[in-house]
């Protein structure tokens, strides 16, 4: 029997004593382990160190990817290349649990491996994986690749997470009140509590569910007859399985059913909220979808010194340290790159997933028109660029390639390779400005820029996602505005572009160079205003007070 009591190491905190398990394909907990892919691992992460600080009844349930996400590297020609390579953890505890689950009417096995909370200051975490020798290879295979883009494999990762944590915490002998789904992955989670209670309110008592994605093209969905197949539904009947989630024409959508299961729903941002109660709204036997805007954990993002000058009100210091800090960051461009940069040139940097709505390449859009702003010589700039598409997103793939190959011959711009938490640290921490600039309603949320302003790098961004409720222009934040809703996907790019252009030259750039003291307090107002609101232990808070206890 495992000793839920050793696996804690502190007392809880009554306010927060309700017990939890929180569901996540993946975890950005720390630079080593490799088990994310972008913003969902992100926040997973934050909330994971947030609730260790806050002494939460919480645990973690993820999946241990052999192979993690990928890594990204460069071909001889230096476009971008995806590579798989096995990893190994030696900080990670072999529990002993092996149970089996259900997979395409197989028995495949799971193995649990703990992320002990004092290793890297967050909850316990669970990680289950399937690469073990009681399996055969194609089950094996399940736990291998994040994302995997097999059709099947996908469902088999759904199933492992789902059911496989749900078997587990039983195994553990932990009694949960909240189960909390990180987005639709776990969804088979439901039936396996479907299947146990035979009771939909008595499921939907305990299940809450936080959706990140503001288009419904973007959320998860399969054949009813495949997941069925699949072995999805846990035993349920495909009578039983249409009554809980009324599939439309025989396909099942993971969110959707989510919101049909689940007591209560959270948008993860005030703006995402909005967009996303607007656009399931037409369904009928929905939950609640409030808003909890996402946050990112302070302790593990900030700089302990331009905090420390931020405290003492000491100008001097935080620009000094913000040149120390640029200095270490152009040492990684120039070890990645050969190209070295000026720590006292203003640094803008475009860091997140390379997605074809992220707008990367918006920069570039009037070639000639950017060449003139970063040629300048009365007031140069330098831009990096870095973020890593999904493996087979060869549009994203395509806009990384295309701003190489667009400015390997500019000496003080670049594109960097493997944008993961030890580079986006470096990144929020070296840069001036952070530019954001997808296209307005469908950034859920865009955390990024919150940990930025915690390292004194301002805000140049549209107006989505979470940036409506921290940025004013000129105080603490810069905005471009957004093109009229109703003109098309090309004259919006344009329109912005241009906005985005005008911005720079005429506000940004000659701020920084004429201005220091208004750059200063900018900087000052940013670092200030994002604590307390977007640090994760306000979101951490808020789950239990918000969607938990509700």
């Amino acid at each position: 029997m495992f000793d839920l009591d050793k696996l804690f190491p502190y007392s809880f905190n009554e306010k927060y004593s309700k017990p939890v398990a929180y569901f996540s394909m993946e975890f950005a907990i720390d630079q080593p382990l490799k088990i994310y892919s972008g913003g969902l691992g992100f926040l997973a992460g934050s909330h994971m160190r947030s609730a260790y600080e806050l002494k939460q009844n919480i645990i973690g349930i993820g999946i241990l990817w052999k192979k993690g996400y990928y890594d990204q590297e460069r071909n001889e020609d230096q476009t971008m290349r995806a590579s798989f390579r096995h990893k190994q953890y030696t900080f990670l505890t072999d529990t002993g649990i092996l149970f089996p689950i259900t997979i395409h009417g197989a028995r495949v096995f799971v193995k649990a491996f703990l992320l002990k909370p004092e290793v890297f200051k967050t909850a316990p975490l669970f990680l289950l994986t399937t690469d073990i020798e009681e399996n055969d290879h194609l089950a094996q295979t399940i736990s291998h690749r994040l994302y995997d883009p097999n059709e099947t494999t996908r469902v088999a990762q759904s199933i492992l997470l789902g059911t496989g944590g749900a078997k587990l915490l039983e195994i553990i002998g932990r009694e949960t009140d909240i189960y909390h789904m990180n987005e639709g992955h776990a969804l088979p989670l439901c039936f396996y509590l479907l299947d146990k209670f035979k009771d939909l309110e008595e499921v939907r008592k305990r299940v809450v569910f936080t959706t990140h994605t503001p288009e419904k093209a973007g959320n998860e969905e399969h054949n009813i007859h495949l997941l069925e197949s699949m072995s999805f539904f846990n035993g349920l009947t495909m009578e039983e399985v249409e009554a809980y989630a009324k599939p439309e024409n025989g396909t099942l959508n993971y969110t959707l059913t989510a919101l049909r299961i689940a007591k209560k729903a959270n948008g993860v941002s005030q703006l995402h909220g909005e967009v996303a109660r607007q656009m399931w709204s037409p369904y009928s036997d929905i939950c609640a979808i409030d808003a909890i805007t996402n946050a990112q954990n302070k302790t593990y993002w900030k700089d302990y010194m331009l905090e420390k000058a931020l405290a003492n009100d000491d100008d001097e210091k935080l620009v000094m340290r913000k040149k120390m800090l640029k200095k270490k960051l152009f040492r990684v461009v120039a070890n990645q790159t050969g190209k070295l940069f000026d720590e006292d040139v203003l640094t803008i940097v475009w860091a997140r997933r390379f997605a074809g709505y992220k707008r990367a390449n918006l920069l570039l859009r009037d070639y000639d028109r950017f060449k003139k702003i970063v040629n300048n010589k009365k007031y140069p700039v330098q831009v990096i660029w870095a973020g890593k598409p999904y493996p087979e997103d060869y549009e994203g793939i395509n806009i990384f390639n295309e701003i190489y190959w667009k400015t390997k011959d500019i000496k003080h711009c670049t594109v960097l390779t493997g944008y993961e938490l030890w580079l986006s640290g470096h990144l929020k921490r070296g840069s001036d400005v952070w530019l954001n600039n997808p296209r307005l309603y469908h950034e859920a949320s865009g955390t990024s820029g919150m940990t930025a302003a915690m390292n004194g790098s301002i805000n140049c961004s549209i107006p989505d996602g979470w940036v409506p409720e921290f940025a004013e222009h000129g105080r603490n934040a810069f905005l471009i505005q957004p093109a009229p809703d109703e003109l098309s996907v090309h004259e919006k790019d344009r329109d912005e572009a241009n906005r985005l252009y005008d911005l720079l030259e005429n506000e940004v750039i000659p701020m920084y160079y004429e201005n220091p003291d208004q750059w200063i307090s900018m900087m000052k107002a940013g670092m200030r205003e994002v604590i307390p609101c977007f640090d994760s232990g306000r979101m951490a808070d808020e789950y239990y007070t918000r969607l938990y206890h509700h």
